[in-house]
């Protein structure tokens, strides 16, 4: 696709400054059949180019979706007038940051790429899932969709850089809406905003059991709207690996991000409760909390060699044994914050959602390690609690501290057993809190790889695929918000 972009870059690019040109083809479609009935496909492709350059104590962007030597010049003649009119006004030095030279290629692991099935036959599988879902008179809405992405990314840099990726993302999801006697309940196959998103092809729908999910979402659906509410009071709560995620996402995640620690998401998406003089030190959660960044599995979803400043992604401990490491920023973050923690290291999560806006620090595989607990023992271990699952609400205050999150689905756990099943469960708590009464973590078995197509972010607004990997977590005495009368 961008054969071409080499030799071209080099003619037009500005021999007295630094510069990067980021290169960037999307094609998706998202297929969805709803009631039975298929809605229309809709195939979009976006390519285009971020370029920007460095002069005088100046940086400047430009984006341009003319790939021709004519729109590249203009780009780069664009981003050296923005360098210039901002040239002494920054927050940071541009000459602070360090060269980009690395060099290598990324190719996303593929077992069984989609175009091994038509688009006949995928539509096919989707009235055949949504159909398992229409049984019974008492599911009052059904769908399947299915979206999926193909990338391709090529960064040069005048220090010598050039990395050459390309990945494809899988993203299957099933819905159910049950209505029993004046109840309503929606049951789905990872959450109602899909949380089954991973890189690959076809394969994906086979890790994700699609086939056969119509079925069992429908069936939950029922057996929740004729469930009791959820009970309410302090009690220990056990997380699965589709309710973790949002945990890890809101109270992990968000927080760590180094431009948000820095002020940068004030006016729009908030601040963070963490502040610079805590890393290396500060108790983030119990002895048993180990997050790491990993860029390195293949099969999730925000799996990279380099990211969007062409820097070289590995596996980095945020929080090892409860304690904060590092914070969730790329080079421009850190140049900033050096000047106040010159020992702060960060990771190369620097990302952006297409090729017209900036990188900015953002998560992307962002998991808990699982630990050495069984499910049946921590089950066992618990008196009184309650199984929760699935994400379907959330609200959390703009330091990304205080919490209270909703699940789909629950159930009661007493004596040390599983007992009745219950509506719309949801819990609060304080984020460092919550972390620190983490007692129990689940081990290999419990462990899932999952992820959320739509984190937002930026002004510009940004919206990126991000992973969460982890398992079941048991948490001692939390605030359970109940439902029951």
């Amino acid at each position: 696709m961008f054969d071409a972009l080499d030799s071209l870059t080099q003619r037009v690019a500005p021999a007295d400054a630094r510069w990067t040109l980021r290169a960037m083809d999307e094609v998706s479609e998202t297929l969805t059949v709803r009631q039975g009935v298929a809605e229309a496909p809709q195939r979009c492709r976006d390519t285009g180019v971020m370029v920007s350059v460095s002069r005088a104590g100046g940086l400047g962007h430009a984006a341009t979706a003319d790939l021709s030597e004519a729109g590249l010049a203009d780009a780069f003649d664009r981003a050296g007038r923005m360098a210039r009119a901002v040239a002494g006004r920054m927050v940071f030095d541009p000459a602070d940051l360090p060269a980009v030279t690395a060099r290598g290629r990324y190719e996303g692991v593929v077992q069984r790429p989609l175009r091994a099935m038509g688009l006949g036959e995928r539509l096919a599988l989707l009235h055949e899932v949504c159909a398992q879902a229409g049984d019974d008179a008492r599911i009052v809405d059904r769908l399947a969709s299915l979206l999926t992405v193909q990338f391709e990314q090529l960064l040069l840099t005048s220090d010598g850089g050039r990395s050459e990726q390309r990945w494809s993302q899988t993203m299957p999801h099933v819905q159910a809406t049950a209505h029993v006697g004046g109840v309503t309940q929606t049951r789905s196959s990872a959450g109602q905003y899909n949380g089954w998103c991973q890189q690959g092809g076809l394969e994906v729908l086979e890790r994700a059991r699609f086939a056969t999910e119509g079925a069992r979402v429908a069936a939950e659906a029922i057996e929740l709207a004729m469930a009791p509410p959820c009970p309410g009071g302090t009690m220990d709560v056990l997380l699965m690996p589709d309710q973790m995620m949002l945990q890890i996402h809101e109270s992990i995640g968000h927080p760590l991000e180094l431009d948000r620690i820095l002020g940068d998401e004030r006016n729009f998406a908030g601040t963070s409760f963490v502040t610079l003089d805590m890393f290396g030190h500060y108790a983030y959660g119990s002895e048993l909390l180990n997050v790491t960044y990993d860029p390195t599995r293949p099969e999730q979803i925000a799996s990279f060699g380099f990211d969007d400043e062409g820097e070289p992604a590995q596996r980095r401990h945020l929080i090892e044994n409860g304690i904060l490491k590092r914070p969730l920023g790329g080079a421009v973050s850190l140049a900033r914050a050096r000047a106040m923690r010159p020992d702060l290291e960060g990771v190369a999560t620097a990302r952006a959602s297409s090729w017209n806006r900036a990188p900015i620090d953002r998560m992307s595989n962002l998991n808990i390690e699982p630990g050495t607990s069984t499910l049946a023992e921590m089950i066992a271990s618990i008196e009184l609690g309650v199984m929760l699952h699935t994400n379907v609400s959330w609200s959390i205050d703009d330091s990304r501290n205080k919490f209270q999150f909703g699940c789909e689905a629950g159930r009661m756990i007493r004596h040390g057993k599983l007992a009745e099943l219950v509506r719309d469960p949801s819990y609060r708590g304080i984020s460092a809190n919550f972390w620190r009464s983490l007692a129990m973590v689940g081990d290999e078995s419990t462990f899932a790889v999952m992820g959320t197509p739509y984190c937002g972010k930026g002004e510009p607004s940004q919206m990126v695929r991000v992973g969460h990997a982890a398992p079941a977590c048991k948490f001692s005495r939390v605030a359970v918000v109940g439902s029951a009368a």
